[in-house]
C-alpha cells in the first residue's frame, strides 16, 4: 500500500507522516517501511555536521504502524472513522543501531492483547535486518476532535 491508501488508514499528514509503505497488513501485525531523506526537518538540527533520526522519530514511526494495524484491526467498525488513535505508553525502549539520511527502515508492529478499549502492542525498527530499535506500546482510541 502507498501514500493515498497510508492516509486513508491514519490522520498523519507531512511533515509528520513516517511511513512511506506498507509491505504487508492483517489484524495482528502491520509491516512497514520508511525511507529517511537528507531534506527530513528534524536533520537540520540533529545533527547538522552529523544527521542522525532521533529516537523520537523512530518511536513515532513506530506508533504510526500501531495506528495502521488499529485500523486494520477495525475493519468494518463504523465507529472506526469517528475516531484516532492515541498512543499512552511506552516501555521498555531500545536503541540498539543508529539511523542516518537515506537508510531504509522496516518497522513491524504487532498487536499482543487488547483489554477494555486499551491495545497493547511491541514492535521492531530494523535497519538492514539488524535491530536499530524496539518497544512496547499502548493506544486508544479517541473521539475524533470537532472544529
Amino acid at each position: 500500500m502507498t501514500h493515498p491508501q497510508i492516509t486513508d488508514l491514519i490522520p498523519h499528514r507531512g511533515p509528520m507522516l513516517l511511513i512511506d509503505e506498507i509491505v504487508d497488513l492483517t489484524t495482528e501485525q502491520a509491516s512497514c517501511r520508511k525511507t529517511f531523506q537528507a531534506e527530513e526537518f528534524f536533520f537540520q538540527g540533529h545533527y547538522p555536521d552529523s544527521p542522525l533520526v532521533p529516537g523520537v522519530i523512530l518511536c513515532e514511526c513506530a506508533a504510526q504502524a500501531s495506528a495502521i494495524l488499529l485500523a486494520a484491526h477495525h475493519v468494518g467498525d463504523n465507529a472506526q472513522g469517528e475516531r484516532v488513535p492515541v498512543l499512552t505508553r511506552m516501555n521498555k525502549v531500545r536503541f540498539k543501531n543508529t539511523v542516518h539520511p537515506g537508510d531504509a527502515i522496516d518497522i513491524v508492529a504487532r498487536l499482543k492483547e487488547t483489554i477494555s478499549g486499551a491495545y497493547f502492542l511491541t514492535a521492531t525498527i530494523r535497519k538492514q535486518g539488524k535491530v536499530a530499535a524496539s518497544l512496547e506500546l499502548a493506544c486508544t482510541l479517541a473521539p475524533k476532535p470537532t472544529g
